[in-house]
């Protein structure tokens, strides 16, 4: 049995106010392609389908036409799809009867009976080889939220209630599917989550469980399951030499992504057994620029974006750019100046990045006092002397005060 895992598309994303809907179209595209080209028997997303939980209409029609080509033209395909962080678990599961008739399995959020106990007749699905074989079966877990955990029955000694509470979800599906499955059937995880030991990504979200303190451990995961199709995490990583995988995003999603391999994990069974785990690359459809790659003074970096040489292209192919310039004190008209050396050039300003000679990394010093008892001409000046390492002008501080002064009378 072969299957594709990815995760992260984060459809209806916008990059600095830049919509991806065409870099988006052109991975389902490819996607297609590539569970035809390897003849997958599944698809599995785990999790962050939308980019927030309200996307545009744009977003829904990708979605929708993709699932709709599948299931036209590769009738057989397996697909898997649960909701992340990002995603509304009420929005994705609002169509469920309508996709299950079309035997889509999209799960937004965790199915419990009225006694609270699981619903793993909802949670555990098969796959089928290409013989129509049941080949392996799929914990098919969204991202678990606090109030999924049924935490008042964990035991108050335990040292953390939320990773005990995800920990006996993915261990109770482990043993119902380990009661379901024969020798030569594969169990197979699904997890939304940030996980010990993994790599974060300066934009991805981080440890999301119970407001930014927890990492799962991967033994349980491990353990109880012949491969983890893992999501949340941008960057594509495999996680202490086991069948624990992310996926990563399906494209930057910030310009900190920019070098990131992004791809899908092509995994494979043979009886029951994980044989191979293999990184398929996703085409990167728009490319994403630093000039230069470390800040330098303002004359050599308009120098460096003059000499620019690009290939014509239509304007929604046309690469980002973000400019690093190096600055001695504040400088006016710099927008207009780099978009000067932009001109006619076929590429897309997306940022400016500046930094100081002067600019000291510290913080804001208030002499031991709480914000809420300091002026605020005071935390003006302490902001502008961390920013660019001098006192502000006399007109900045002016300006402030009027702006200032503007705003009580608004108050009043």
């Amino acid at each position: 049995m072969r299957l594709i895992h990815t995760s992260d598309w984060h459809l209806g994303h916008q990059l600095l106010g830049i919509s991806r809907e065409n870099e988006q179209q052109v991975f389902l595209n490819w996607l297609f392609d590539t569970l035809q080209e390897t003849k997958a028997d599944a698809l599995i997303v785990a999790g962050d389908i939308f980019d927030t939980a309200n996307p545009p209409a744009w977003a829904w029609r990708l979605l929708y036409q993709f699932l709709a080509k599948v299931k036209q033209q590769l009738p057989q395909l397996d697909l898997i799809l649960v909701a992340g962080n990002h995603d509304s678990p009420s929005k994705l599961d609002a169509p469920d009867h309508l996709l299950k008739a079309f035997d889509i399995n999209l799960i937004g959020s965790l199915p419990r009976h009225e006694d609270n106990s699981l619903d793993t007749d909802k949670l555990i699905i098969q796959l089928t080889d290409s013989t129509g074989k049941v080949a392996a079966r799929v914990a098919a877990v969204p991202f678990l939220r606090p109030g999924d955990l049924d935490l008042a029955s964990i035991d108050n000694d335990c040292d953390d209630k939320l990773i005990a509470g995800v920990e006996r979800v993915y261990q109770q599906l482990a043993e119902e599917i380990a009661q379901q499955n024969t020798d030569d059937q594969a169990s197979i995880a699904i997890a939304h989550a940030y996980l010990v030991s993994s790599t974060i990504s300066e934009m991805s979200e981080r440890r999301i469980l119970g407001g930014n303190q927890h990492a799962l451990p991967i033994e349980k995961f491990a353990d109880n399951f012949n491969y983890t199709a893992l999501g949340h995490l941008h960057k594509p990583q495999q996680l202490g030499g086991r069948a624990v995988h992310y996926c990563g995003s399906i494209i930057p999603l910030s310009l900190s992504e920019r070098d990131y391999k992004h791809q899908v994990k092509l995994v494979e069974f043979n009886s029951g057994q994980l044989q191979s785990v293999t990184p398929i690359l996703i085409p990167r459809t728009v490319d994403m620029f630093s000039v230069p790659n470390q800040a330098q003074p303002l004359d050599d970096v308009l120098a460096l974006l003059n000499s620019i040489s690009l290939e014509e292209k239509p304007h929604y192919l046309q690469p980002l750019l973000e400019v690093k310039v190096l600055l001695d004190k504040p400088q006016a008209m710099l927008r207009d100046k780099i978009m000067k050396a932009l001109v006619d050039k076929p590429i897309r300003l997306v940022k400016i990045s500046t930094s100081y000679l002067n600019q000291e990394n510290k913080t804001l010093a208030f002499d031991g006092k709480k914000l809420d008892q300091l002026q605020p001409e005071h935390v003006f000046s302490l902001k502008y002397r961390q920013q660019y390492g001098d006192e502000p002008p006399e007109e900045y501080i002016n300006a402030f005060a009027s702006l200032l002064n503007d705003t009580q009378q608004q108050d009043t």
